[in-house]
């Protein structure tokens, strides 16, 4: 596959309206505001109408100025911490199965299909390219257990431009995992994830590391000792992101306890896998000495509220986990979630800590009926889809700050096949609202991933 040449902000700078959430209770409004990007695609500046040298910047970069049209706001790229690759084909489908049904039945056997290379490209492709037109800029991927399905799904985010971190999928245990969608044995699991991680960091069109590797022990359940504690070695050796999930649901909560006599935090950790640089999906029933081991060793948790409506008995702690000083961001969980977009992300992590604080039961009264002080706000759900990923994965990713990367997302609000509907809206707080509440793949203009535009269908400089 060849890298597509996209067109380019580096070494020019873009002028126009922005918003952005630095902190978790914090959203900044840039408005008539000049971002340079310099020639390796971060931003080296970002000047307001009345900030000293502006004008003379914007008069030396001439017609290196891009000037974005009226109604039109940018973003940060939105950071999906949590995506299965191979499931998007089942985006929407049986959704009502419990978790462990869901997987035997109908997951697995539609993993096993990605044996076949040519299949895995061409579906691959599909939700690189739709990730993307939906503003996902970076992805964190579990592909399948195949070696080269894995490379290929690689590949195709250098080729399309979108940041992604990609791990091949290491399940080993004939107990748990189909006779024909498994990995042999522990040594397989390790030697094919060394593989991927090899593949990943020796690519021609990844000097830039825009593609990083991940160690993926798809759960416990699914994994031996022996594989488990490889896993663990080689993302010592290599210093790489580890990801897995880590108690979901009754069920998955369950089995490490009896299997061995700790909770999933507490197992992971005695094998490694527990680092500044893991994201551990959903975790919806980590203990508060799980949140405590958490914050100890760095890691981070992808919080996917949509997907745990339907697979994980509970709603996460997430104001909780936060004030533990666990670092969280948000995931769709392609397809555990039937929804691939981060907005939609957003607003049911809202929905869910709003129902986790007032509760759910009207037969109970309202002083026992919820957990107080659960909820977060419009605000605090947009930081964690954007910087607060960043953060979770130590990458410079999700703020309009001199330093990070020009990952940006242009919202056009006023095309009339999108969803937002300003009318007379003017004051910047109720836009960045209507943005998210409304926001649909038609207002997503264009989309920049490291200075490079990969979304759009003309020039930066004719948005």
């Amino acid at each position: 596959m060849n890298q597509a040449v996209h067109p380019t902000l580096r070494g020019k700078a873009i002028v126009g309206n922005f918003f952005h959430a630095p902190a978790i209770d914090r959203l900044e409004v840039l408005f008539d505001t000049l971002i340079t990007i310099d020639n390796a695609g971060s931003i080296s500046g970002v000047l307001g109408p009345d900030a000293p040298g502006r004008a003379e910047t914007e008069q030396a970069l001439g017609e290196g100025v891009v000037r974005l049209p009226k109604h039109t706001y940018c973003i940060p790229g939105f950071v999906d911490l949590h995506v299965h690759a191979p499931q998007y084909p089942q985006l929407g489908l049986a959704l009502d199965a419990p978790l462990e049904v869901w997987l035997n039945t109908y997951t697995f056997p539609l993993e096993a299909q990605y044996a076949d290379e040519q299949l895995a490209e061409s579906r691959y492709r599909v939700l690189v390219e739709d990730l993307l037109a939906n503003g996902t800029t970076t992805a964190l991927y579990f592909a399948t257990q195949h070696v080269e399905a894995s490379k290929i799904l690689a590949d195709l985010c250098l080729e399309l431009g979108q940041r992604a971190l990609v791990g091949k999928v290491a399940m080993d245990d004939p107990a748990a995992c189909p006779d024909n969608y498994r990995d042999a044995d522990a040594q397989a699991a390790v030697s094919g994830t060394r593989a991927v991680i090899e593949h990943i960091r020796a690519h021609p069109d990844n000097a830039e590391a825009r593609v990083l590797p991940v160690v993926t022990p798809r759960f416990t359940p699914s994994c031996s000792d022996a594989a488990l504690a490889g896993l663990g070695a080689l993302a010592e050796e290599f210093g790489c992101h580890v990801q897995t999930h880590c108690s979901e649901s009754d069920w998955a909560h369950a089995h490490p306890l009896a299997r061995f006599g700790v909770t999933d935090a507490q197992a992971l950790d005695g094998f490694g896998l527990l680092t500044r640089r893991t994201v551990l999906a959903h975790s919806n029933f980590l203990t508060s000495d799980d949140m405590d081991r958490l914050a100890q060793r760095g890691s981070g948790v992808a919080h996917c509220a949509l997907s745990n409506v339907y697979f994980a008995n509970s709603v996460f702690p997430l104001r909780k986990a936060l004030e533990r000083q666990v670092r969280v961001g948000l995931g769709t969980d392609i397809s555990g979630g039937p929804s691939s977009s981060m907005f939609d992300a957003c607003l049911t992590t809202v929905r869910s800590s709003r129902m986790l604080e007032e509760g759910v039961d009207p037969d109970l009264p309202a002083d026992r009926r919820g957990r107080p002080n659960s909820a977060v706000d419009l605000v605090a759900a947009f930081h964690l889809a954007t910087a607060g990923g960043g953060d979770v994965l130590d990458l410079p990713i999700g703020r309009l700050a001199t330093g990070q990367r020009f990952d940006v997302v242009a919202i056009d609000t006023a095309v009339r096949a999108g969803g937002i509907r300003l009318f007379d809206t003017v004051e910047p707080v109720a836009i960045f609202e209507k943005i998210i509440h409304g926001a649909t793949r038609a207002n997503v203009a264009s989309v920049w991933v490291d200075g490079h535009q990969v979304i759009g269908s003309t020039g930066a400089e004719q948005l």
